[in-house]
């Protein structure tokens, strides 16, 4: 079965009807304690891991399993590997926790973070410059704008960026305080 893709609206839907929603935020946890849906539980992109999460779920793997992100494209990305792995009903949310607060869905907001993509920007920027700049006194270092120039077309093709995972793992992108309530 393909992935289904909801909009906030319906999932609050759903969830105010009184169908259980498993939802799960693949962004990595200090943009999850920045904000996210309130009944989202944090399962970062690079740490998921689609047999473990199965087997959790047990029995209820007949229900469908909510993914969310920032704006989607993560949540797609997770998606693709949980169907991969066998997961039978797959539900993207639609535009992401930005679109959720948007539509006034219940949002828990904490410590403000720079999100990745922003992050992403300025390190490239940083590199570029810094090689642009180095390449006047070590003619050799122009390799290193141009290597940022191919993996920022290379991410924009293959829509994977290995830099946003690297950052990923950076220290000041885990949460040193996991919020409790939203873990299951």
């Amino acid at each position: 079965m393909p992935v289904v893709v909801i909009s906030p609206t319906e999932l609050e839907e759903r969830r105010k009807s009184g169908e259980p929603v498993d939802l799960i935020d693949v962004r990595t946890p200090a943009e999850f304690r920045e904000v996210h849906v309130e009944f989202a539980r944090n399962v970062p992109l690079d740490r998921l891991n689609p047999a473990e999460l199965l087997a959790q779920r047990g029995e209820s793997g007949d229900r469908p399993l909510y993914v969310i992100c920032r704006s989607g494209s993560r949540g797609a990305k997770a998606c693709e590997q949980l169907l991969a792995a066998g997961f039978p009903l797959l539900m993207n949310v639609d535009g992401g926790t930005l679109a959720c607060a948007q539509a006034g869905l219940p949002v828990v907001r904490g410590k403000k973070t720079m999100s990745l993509e922003r992050q992403v920007r300025i390190t490239a920027g940083f590199l570029i410059l810094v090689g642009a700049v180095l390449s006047h006194f070590y003619p050799w270092v122009w390799l290193v704008p141009a290597g940022m120039g191919a993996g920022l077309m290379f991410a924009g093709i293959t829509d994977s960026c290995a830099m946003g995972m690297v950052l990923a793992k950076m220290p000041w992108n885990q949460a040193s305080d996991p919020p409790n309530a939203c873990s299951r």
